[in-house]
């Protein structure tokens, strides 16, 4: 079945002239960046955005979050579409003119191009009313970076719905990487878990210059980052990978004096539950025999983080032939491997089946090997390809209550 060309002719158009608005908004929220699940000046510029469009708003109860829903003209799934709204702790370095005012906060990550797209998807989607069967539920979701916000809202009921529940969930994310205005995706696994490590080694402290009347912890510190990194390498099968990163180590206070202990921090990255598993005991085992092979003494913490963002086949297929009828086909892309960073979104699609993409928005005439990725204090992302995600998150909405026999759990595309 395929969606009717004149559903969608006019929708990137109107996303194109409705460019400046969702700018402003994007500019307005980058400026005065809030991090964590407290986020009232970013709820208060989307709620007025959102002011006037017919739709039923609902806050956070623990957070600041913003649930929109839209009631379409006939009834239909309910398609989920999500957009996370907080910063960075860090400092912001790009230069730009709607450059951050806020010391240690910056949207690094593109938050801001996220939620002011789904604000233009909203303005799209209303406008469009009539040809909607079914509702679309807006997530404007504070804490992705920290927290978990996508769990806490579903804790608060973003996926309850009158007819059962969300039928599919899809969300776009920004990234240099690639072409502005394009789409990257793949079915399964797109975004890893992501584990946090903390390994304390316990020595016995004394006078720098007679190291062996001590039990100096950093030497075996030291050895237990390199004896990690040869464990992925030698008991990780190269096809289901895997990333140990020791970010942080700190010991001591002074030139002089051999500390008690040394610390180790960093993260984990895996794909599947098996491998998680795997490089959960390789960690341990191995930040524990390396301390005793030389007499000190290792004590792990692994704190769990989030789990894969792992994307429904059907819904995949969803997302890519709506873009694809919107943009053209030569304008989105299979993505080849997945992205080892993470995503809360996760703990949405282990309740809905849906779908990640990635929106290219490398500036022009910088190379996308070359351009500063998200979390880099100097990321710059080209503002136009704002239209092309709210467009394609109005277009995937609509495409879904389009289908006939669609409801909640089937897929649309039959």
């Amino acid at each position: 079945m395929h969606v009717p060309p004149e559903a969608f002719e006019e929708l990137l158009a109107e996303a194109r002239t409705a460019l400046p608005g969702i700018v402003a908004l994007r500019r307005r929220i980058h400026r005065r960046p809030e991090t964590g699940t407290h986020l009232p000046h970013t709820q208060q510029a989307v709620l007025e955005a959102l002011d006037g469009l017919g739709l039923d708003l609902a806050t956070g109860s623990n957070l600041s979050s913003v649930t929109a829903r839209l009631e379409g003209a006939r009834p239909g799934p309910t398609v989920l579409l999500r957009a996370d709204m907080d910063a960075l702790p860090m400092d912001e370095e790009t230069g730009l003119d709607f450059a951050s005012t806020v010391p240690g906060a910056m949207h690094a990550c593109g938050h801001d191009t996220h939620t002011a797209m789904l604000v233009g998807a909203a303005r799209l989607l209303a406008a469009r009313r009539a040809l909607l069967a079914g509702r679309v539920v807006l997530m404007f979701q504070p804490a992705e970076e920290s927290g978990g916000g996508a769990r806490h809202m579903m804790d608060e009921g973003v996926l309850e719905t009158p007819d059962g529940g969300v039928a599919a969930a899809f969300a776009l994310h920004v990234t240099t990487r690639f072409e502005s205005g394009t789409l990257h995706l793949r079915p399964g696994p797109t975004f890893a878990a992501s584990d946090g490590l903390h390994v304390t080694v316990r020595g016995r402290g004394g006078h720098a210059s007679t190291p062996h009347r001590a039990l100096d912890p950093v030497p075996v510190a030291c050895e237990i980052v390199q004896a990690l990194q040869a464990m992925v390498t030698r008991t990780v099968d190269v096809f289901d990978p895997a990333v140990v990163t020791v970010a942080s180590i700190h010991a001591g206070t002074t030139s002089n004096v051999i500390p008690e202990t040394a610390e180790i921090r960093g993260t984990f990255r895996t794909l599947t539950p098996a491998t998680r598993q795997l490089v959960r005991e390789g960690v341990t085992r191995v930040a524990h025999h390396v301390a005793a092979a030389h007499g000190a003494k290792a004590e792990v913490t692994l704190v769990e983080g989030y789990p894969p963002v792992v994307n429904d086949p059907a819904r995949t297929a969803d997302l890519h032939d709506a873009a694809a009828a919107l943009l053209g086909p030569g304008r989105v892309h299979h993505l080849a491997e997945p992205f080892m960073g993470a995503e809360d979104f996760s703990y949405v699609l282990q309740r809905v089946p849906g779908a990640m993409a990635f929106l290219g928005a490398c500036p022009p005439g910088v190379p996308p090997a070359q351009a500063p990725d998200c979390h880099s204090n100097r990321v710059v992302f080209e503002e136009d390809a704002m239209a092309v995600g709210a467009a394609v998150h109005a277009a995937v909405a609509l495409r879904a209550g389009l289908l006939p026999g669609a409801g909640p759990g089937t897929d649309p595309r039959t």
